[in-house]
């Protein structure tokens, strides 16, 4: 059809040498060296992103340090408040955070804008403080003395986010460090900086007292540097489980709060008594939604007894009409992965999986998509007879790739999942309700899908995560209040 043919899009954007963003006041960053950030559909150039310098974060730690009394001694409700109107701001900008999402990171518009939605609602979540940072008390706790425990700020956060949700990942966190009392740090990821370079303007907008929010621009010496420093009291970080692991290892030395979310390989069960129909299309979403770069994809569809030849027919006929495309053009349902460099990953990963005797349904390593020649696409890919020990059933790919393993009964399915060095979601399409109350009680992994391809959460809510995907003992958002908080105790009489 014609229409879909129209093009949203215009040439990129471009927004030149990115600032850093300390004590309320937009710097230049003194370092000579930059990381380039390239649009994946079109391989353009659309900003330059400094690597800042040790003096730089420095210079925002201490303005972080010397906000933190004054806005700690803020009362909660007025704190609130800056975020009301952070969340309006960004209810009035959210078609052109949307497009600069896609423009930097390759989603499509329609994903774009739920990034958006879900990054608005953990602002508007943080705005109930007042009602969520409570303490407890306890009357006569022996005659005449009484106990009451109080949640108290500690200081300075900082947060260390992935590239596949640039703008609402440091939102999942940021919002309830600030709004409980403390200041913060964000240091973008250097591959996606633009979203958030945008938000802060819109922070500045809102007139955060100086200090209390800061953007730090850099790489691995700016996270060190933070994780070093005694001012600092602990971070956010959303990543790899190698990388993840080690920033554990290294809040241990230093004697930080960390909240560690790593990687996943998500298996989602399909049962011989599932509606097929629903499961396919739910699996669409799972697997190639913004193009397989969430925690929260599936990665391997487990078949269970006869529904296996029907799956997988259906599945492949319907992953083969998904229509790749510049994330701004009408029609797109599927942009390009994150970067030239992540592709590279994926096809390796693909490559491997031939290697290893896996049968190969449909292929998307040499994907067209006209007009954009020269961008990272990859297109959705399936594999089918995928056994256990194979690379790409057990590596992350974070990419549009489908594993098929077929396996006899309910019980076996189970051992495949706990099998797993992931623990992030398991999911099982069934019309039994004994079967999903057994799969939920039984598979050792932190959010429990049922007849749904995504386990998602809500910002009221958290979200889960065992084993290799995740580190540490308290998540993020509803539990980010007692994250971002130390409990002080006290006893009191009166004479």
């Amino acid at each position: 059809m014609e229409e879909l043919r129209e093009v949203l899009s215009v040439p990129s954007k471009q927004y030149g040498r990115l600032k850093n963003y300390i004590n309320g006041e937009w710097v230049d960053s003194e370092s000579k060296q930059t990381r380039d950030v390239v649009n994946p559909a079109t391989n353009e150039l659309i900003a330059q992103v400094p690597l800042s310098t040790d003096s730089e974060v420095d210079e925002a730690i201490a303005a972080a340090n010397e906000a933190f009394r004054a806005w700690r001694e803020t009362p909660p409700v007025r704190r609130a408040r800056y975020f009301f109107t952070l969340k309006n701001l960004m209810e009035e900008h959210v078609e052109d955070l949307s497009r600069t999402l896609v423009q930097e990171m390759g989603k499509t518009i329609g994903e774009a804008r739920g990034e958006l939605r879900r990054a608005i609602e953990e602002v508007e979540v943080a705005c109930g403080i007042p009602a969520l940072m409570h303490g407890y008390n306890a009357q006569d706790i022996t005659p005449g003395i009484e106990l009451k425990a109080v949640l108290e700020p500690l200081g300075i956060f900082f947060m260390v986010p992935a590239f596949n949700f640039p703008a609402m990942v440091p939102l999942e966190y940021m919002p309830y460090a600030v709004a409980c009392g403390n200041t913060y740090i964000v240091k973008p990821c250097s591959d996606v900086p633009v979203s958030q370079v945008k938000i802060f303007e819109l922070i500045d907008e809102v007139g955060f007292p100086p200090g209390v929010v800061n953007l730090v621009h850099g790489s691995r010496d700016v996270v060190s540097r933070l994780m070093k420093s005694p001012d600092t009291k602990g971070l956010s970080f959303v990543g790899s489980s190698p990388v993840g692991k080690l920033l554990y290892q290294q809040a241990g030395e230093y004697c930080k709060r960390a909240q560690i979310a790593g990687g996943a390989k998500n298996h989602l069960v399909v049962m011989p008594d599932a509606d097929v129909d629903r499961a396919v299309a739910a699996m669409l979403t799972s697997f190639f939604g913004c193009a397989g770069q969430r925690c929260l994809a599936g990665a391997v569809a487990v078949a269970v007894g006869d529904v296996y030849e029907q799956l997988r027919d259906k599945f492949v006929e319907a992953a083969s009409q998904i229509k790749l495309g510049y994330g701004l053009d009408i029609g797109a349902q599927m942009g390009p992965v994150a970067s030239k460099k992540h592709l590279q990953n994926i096809l390796g990963f693909i490559d491997q999986g031939v290697k290893e005797g896996a049968k190969l349904l449909l292929d998307g390593r040499s994907v067209k998509v006209e007009g954009y020649p020269d961008g990272a696409f990859v297109g959705p890919t399936i594999f089918d007879e995928v056994k256990p020990g194979m690379t790409i059933a057990t590596e992350e790919i974070f990419g549009p790739v489908a594993c098929i393993m077929r396996v006899n009964d309910f019980d076996e399915a189970v051992e495949v999942i706990e099998g797993s060095r992931f623990g992030h979601s398991g999911l099982i399409f069934t019309s039994s309700g004994k079967w999903a109350s057994e799969f939920q009680y039984r598979v050792p992994c932190g959010n429990i899908g049922v007849n749904v391809g995504i386990a998602a959460t809500m910002a009221f809510a958290t979200l889960g995560g065992l084993k290799e995907s995740f580190y540490g003992d308290l998540h993020g958002r509803r539990e980010s209040i007692q994250f971002f908080t130390d409990r002080k105790i006290v006893v009191t009489r009166w004479f």
